[in-house]
């Protein structure tokens, strides 16, 4: 186990050194100045080229990506442009939103995907099947940002449940922080919890047909050993590899529902700076997120070895 961990370290290297060059291309492509951007419509040309010295923007490229690639291996990620404050700093400031938002809608995901699985597939093709596999359908089908709108309408608007925006901190309050969070995360989560639905639902069909649930019920076991310990353990392979896919798409659909939402995580730090041309800040910020994204594959992985004597063994 030990072994395929390293081993998928090691893959992990040439992973963060393609994205890091090509956050480092496509920023360079986009449109517009981040010297003008910052110094602001009153600066004259001389001022915008004096920034754009002092910032080293005009350095050619080739001296830009080195010194970006010495930064990187003595761990410096660079310094916002915007912001004034090294990415690293920057980053941690947000992540937490972002990953307490994402472990919310993970939750949400896993006891509504996983539980109308189950159910859908003890009840195969009857009305409880149908209306377990509508709700997916309607899950995947309903975007995160539409369904959001809808909520906060309902919620927030009519029903003056939950808050229609805004950030509490866990530590501050953790009953605000789970009000400001519940609407984004179940917004976030529908979507992922259709999929996961209709995999665990199909897995778990698989495994019950086999001979040793048959014979495990034959033994006068109680259904829910039979389905949880006989049933659910040998369908979680492939329930694991979307989940760690899941996660992957949570980041990344947190970016929406975090300007819906206005909460100052991740996502939303990543989209100013992208508008503002925060070069440093979103080269530093979707390489940690990509370094996050390989340690939850990693961490799969590691799982494969756990749940699958033949993986670990292999």
């Amino acid at each position: 186990m030990i072994r395929l961990a390293t081993r998928s370290l090691l893959s992990a290297i040439p992973v963060l050194l393609i994205v890091s060059l090509i956050s480092f291309g496509l920023m360079r492509l986009i449109p517009g100045d981040p010297a003008a951007a910052i110094a602001g419509i009153s600066a004259t040309p001389a001022q915008i080229a004096q920034l754009r010295q002092d910032l080293g923007l005009d350095e050619p490229l080739l001296f830009q990506l080195l010194q970006y690639y010495k930064g990187l291996f003595q761990g410096d990620f660079g310094r916002s442009l915007l912001l004034g404050k090294g990415v690293l700093a920057a980053t941690l400031e947000r992540l937490p939103v972002t990953i307490g938002l994402s472990l919310c809608a993970l939750i949400f995901t896993l006891v509504i995907g996983i539980g109308c699985g189950i159910i859908a597939a003890l009840r195969q093709n009857s009305w409880v099947d149908q209306a377990a596999m509508m709700f997916a359908m309607i899950g995947i089908s309903v975007p995160n940002f539409f369904l959001g709108l809808l909520m906060i309408i309902l919620f927030a608007v009519q029903l003056g449940w939950l808050p229609s925006g805004g950030y509490i901190p866990f530590t501050e309050n953790p009953w605000g922080w789970l009000r400001s969070t519940t609407m984004p995360a179940f917004s976030l989560a529908l979507l992922q919890a259709g999929l996961l639905a209709r995999i665990t639902r199909s897995s778990m069909l698989e495994v019950l047909r086999q001979d040793y649930v048959r014979t495990a019920r034959a033994k006068g076991l109680p259904g829910h050993v039979v389905v949880l310990k006989h049933a659910l353990a040998n369908a979680l392979i492939p329930i694991v590899t979307v989940v760690g896919i899941i996660v992957s798409l949570l980041l990344s659909g947190a970016v929406v529902t975090e300007a819906l939402f206005s909460l100052p995580g991740m996502g939303l730090l990543l989209t100013q700076a992208v508008l503002n041309r925060d070069y440093p800040m979103v080269q530093g910020g979707l390489l940690l997120v990509t370094a996050f994204l390989v340690a939850v594959n990693i961490a799969v992985d590691v799982l494969y070895a756990i749940l699958d004597p033949r993986v670990r063994y292999g």
